[in-house]
């Protein structure tokens, strides 16, 4: 399970937005304990593939992030990302390039609205949906 405040879920969101006609992307840092991880901030990145299908989060916020978890003792979760004209669901590129079957993998689908933000974990190219618990 993946939890998070309306405030980050928000900030995911409108870091998508901000990105269109490309997907927007970012890094969730955290605490995990088992199954159950907590996001405590949402790192926005720039796209650097400047796409409207595929994602790339910026090598300096990614180097930048993994100093400041390490200083203040915690974890980066995972990425969060959109897609611009499809469902919330990881397309076959987001299963191979998934880097960390540690992480959750959190899709923002802009197609309709409302906006569908889903979560799952990407292990050894099996795609499993986890539920996101979402605090006020």
């Amino acid at each position: 399970m993946l939890r998070l405040t309306t405030a980050r879920r928000d900030a995911m969101i409108a870091t998508c937005i901000r990105a269109l006609p490309d997907e927007g992307c970012g890094l969730l840092v955290g605490h995990a304990e088992g199954s159950e991880a907590t996001v405590t901030e949402v790192i926005a990145s720039p796209n650097v593939a400047a796409s409207a299908r595929v994602y790339e989060i910026d090598s300096r916020v990614l180097l930048a992030t993994y100093r400041r978890v390490e200083e203040v003792g915690a974890n980066v979760l995972g990425v969060f990302h959109s897609h611009t004209h499809s469902e919330a669901y990881p397309s076959p590129t987001d299963i191979r390039q998934a880097p960390d079957p540690d992480w959750h993998y959190v899709l923002v689908s802009l197609r309709d609205a409302p906006t569908v933000m889903r979560s799952y974990r990407i292990i050894d190219g099996t795609v499993t949906e986890e539920d996101i618990y979402i605090e006020e």
